[in-house]
């Protein structure tokens, strides 16, 4: 094959190798922790706190805030936005799952967070809001439904 061409030497495409032609794919470690960036690092760990029980740890030689989980889970990071940086705007939603979603909605309400409408996902019902810098946040059922194998 010629070299960086991507081509067979009959000119045609190089078959991809298969799995078993190449082996186990490297360790892939799994996610464990999420940045989001943030101009109101008080309003944002008070939010996860009081939403969904994260709790704020923040050394004082270091400027990110970590959110950590009651039970497990996902870590949020929370890193002063810069200048330039506006926030909401990435195109990632935190979604925290829950068996009820209707429970977990009210819960915030109650809380004084503002939550949007029930939907109806196709087997799951999920509720959407924002986090004190606009980015968007899910309560669902996904992981919860019955669904066939694929």
């Amino acid at each position: 094959m010629a070299r960086g061409s991507g081509l067979a030497p009959t000119g045609r495409r190089a078959r991809p190798a298969s799995r078993a032609e190449t082996g186990p794919p490297p360790m892939i470690p799994a996610i464990h922790r999420i940045v989001i960036y943030t101009k109101k690092m008080p309003e944002m760990a008070a939010f996860y706190g009081n939403a969904f029980g994260y709790e704020a740890i923040h050394r004082a030689d270091d400027r990110i805030v970590e959110l950590c989980p009651p039970a497990g889970g996902l870590t949020l990071l929370l890193h002063p936005a810069g200048k330039g940086q506006r926030e909401g705007q990435a195109l990632v939603k935190l979604v925290f799952d829950t068996p009820d979603v209707e429970t977990a909605r009210d819960a915030l309400i109650a809380r004084g967070i503002e939550v949007g409408p029930l939907h109806d996902g196709g087997g799951y019902r999920f509720a959407n809001l924002k986090d004190p810098s606009g980015n968007s946040v899910s309560l669902s059922s996904r992981a919860f439904a019955d669904r066939p194998p694929s």
